[in-house]
């Protein structure tokens, strides 16, 4: 049994050894080790175009702060100001939430929540991205490479959510970090669940660029 899966496995480090830097497996432009490979292979958990390179964890955490920035600017501008602060914040208002007036800090709070949420999916399905992650450089799109349908989009947008409950989102954007760290398809548990990868936009293949805008 061993003499016979010898072959294969030699098979695939020849495969690895002679990948170049636009190999199948890139991360931030450099090709993962064997091991991963084999693991990939054998189990066919990479189905991406070649040459797809994986967006680093800066620039994601990048584009999700340019997005909370954006869409908390744009709140802020249509809400005015009350009291010598500007009304949305009153989603973090403790004492409001703990006075007879609490609705207002209900309210803002909802506000966030729903704003994000169809911020998230309709860039995403306009633009196959956000504005922030537009600025990065990086595109959302299936593990094959395919455009995200609006399901994914309603997932992925829905679970970003927890990125912003107060001492909560410690634990879930922890987390996360350290599993795109881990794995090697760099997937967040919200890219698990909306069957996506976080890549770099120009490293697509030009048959699948066409929904990135």
């Amino acid at each position: 049994m061993g003499r016979r899966k010898k072959p294969h496995c030699l098979a695939l480090a020849a495969d690895v050894k002679g990948m170049t830097m636009e190999g199948p497996i890139s991360t931030h432009g450099q090709v993962t080790n064997l091991a991963k490979h084999i693991v990939s292979v054998e189990h066919d958990h990479w189905k991406i175009p070649d040459g797809t390179i994986l967006a680093p964890i800066y620039k994601r955490a990048a584009g999700f702060i340019l997005d909370v920035i954006f869409v908390m600017s744009i709140l802020s501008i249509l809400g005015g100001r009350f009291d010598g602060q500007f009304r949305v914040m009153l989603a973090w208002d403790l004492t409001t939430w703990m006075s007879p007036d609490f609705h207002h800090s209900l309210a803002w709070t909802i506000a966030i929540l729903l704003s994000h949420f169809l911020y998230w999916k309709y860039s995403g399905l306009r633009f196959s991205r956000s504005l922030g992650q537009r600025i990065m450089g990086l595109a959302i799109v299936q593990e094959n490479g395919d455009p995200m349908n609006s399901n994914n989009w309603d997932v992925r947008s829905f679970r970003k959510l927890l990125y912003l409950i107060p001492i909560l989102n410690l634990w879930f954007i922890s987390r996360d970090l350290f599993r795109i760290h881990k794995r090697h398809t760099h997937q967040s548990e919200i890219d698990l669940s909306a069957g996506s990868i976080v890549a770099i936009a120009n490293s697509l293949p030009v048959a699948h660029r066409g929904p990135i805008k």
